[in-house]
C-alpha cells in the first residue's frame, strides 16, 4: 500500500462488494468470504457491520465525538459529556474506541466489524458494544464460533484482550496476512503527515503527543494465533 492508501485518503486498494455489502482490501475479500460460507454452515450470517473507512468518514467520527455531536464514552462503556473534558482527556476519550484520523486499521480495508445478521431481532438497533458479544448477548453464539474458527482463515482480534490502548472489540477481525504488512509501512511520519494535513479538531494536542498515541493505539495491539498469519487460503 502507498501512504494514501494506508491513511484512508485513497481506495485504489479496495474491492467493493454487493453480497454481503462490505468493503475490503483485495487480498482479504476470498478469505473472508469462505470464513462466511464457514460460518452459515453453523447458521450463522457473518456480515459486516463496518468495513472499509476512508479519511474523511473517521475524521468525521472523531470530530463529532469531540464537539459532543457524537456519544463520547469512557471504558466502561459510560457516558461522557465532551464539553467537562479538557483537550488530552478528550483525546484518550475518543482513542478508547474510535481511532485516530490516519491511524485507524479500517483504511487498510484488512480490518471490518463483524456480526450475526441472522441473530438480530426485527427493528434492532446495532450498538457493537461488548455485552452484545458476551453470553446472554444477541450474538452469544458469534463470540465462540469465531474464537474456534476464525484463525483458519488469516483473522484475529486485534483489540481482543483492551491491553492496549483501546478498549476490547470482540466484534472487530482484521486480516493478518494485509494488516501485518500496513502496520509496518505505517510509520510515525506517515501518521503525521496525514493529521497534519487535515482539519482534526483537537488537533495541537494530538500532534504534540503523537508518538504516544502511535505506541499505544496503533503499534499496542493483540498478536494473531500461529495459523491466522498462514491462512487456509494461502496454506498448500
Amino acid at each position: 500500500m502507498n501512504e494514501l492508501e494506508l491513511t484512508g485518503r485513497a481506495r485504489t486498494h479496495i474491492v467493493a462488494l454487493e453480497q454481503p455489502r462490505c468493503a475490503l482490501h483485495f487480498g482479504a475479500v476470498t478469505s473472508f468470504l469462505a470464513m462466511r460460507d464457514a460460518a452459515a454452515s453453523a447458521g450463522i450470517d457473518l456480515a459486516a457491520a463496518s468495513s472499509f473507512r476512508d479519511f474523511d468518514r473517521q475524521l468525521a467520527i472523531w470530530n463529532g465525538k469531540w464537539s459532543g455531536e457524537r456519544p463520547l464514552l469512557d471504558r466502561a462503556g459510560c457516558p461522557l459529556e465532551a464539553a467537562s473534558l479538557d483537550a488530552a482527556a478528550r483525546v484518550d476519550a475518543i482513542l478508547c474506541w474510535s481511532a485516530l484520523p490516519g491511524g485507524s486499521r479500517h483504511h487498510w480495508g484488512s480490518d471490518l466489524d463483524v456480526m450475526d445478521a441472522a441473530a438480530l431481532p426485527p427493528d434492532y438497533r446495532l450498538q457493537l458494544v461488548p455485552d452484545e458479544f458476551a453470553p446472554g448477548g444477541v450474538f452469544e453464539r458469534l463470540t465462540p464460533w469465531l474464537d474456534e474458527n476464525m484463525a483458519r482463515f488469516g483473522f484475529h482480534r486485534p483489540y481482543g484482550t483492551g491491553d492496549g490502548g483501546a478498549g476490547a472489540e470482540p466484534w472487530h477481525l482484521s486480516y493478518w496476512p494485509v494488516a501485518s504488512e500496513a502496520l509496518e509501512a505505517l510509520t510515525l511520519p506517515v501518521l503525521r503527515r496525514a493529521v497534519a494535513g487535515s482539519d482534526i479538531l483537537g488537533r495541537e494536542t494530538v500532534l504534540e503527543r503523537l508518538p504516544e498515541i502511535y505506541t499505544r493505539f496503533v503499534l499496542a495491539v493483540d498478536a494473531p494465533a500461529p495459523a491466522a498469519a498462514q491462512p487456509a487460503a494461502r496454506r498448500a
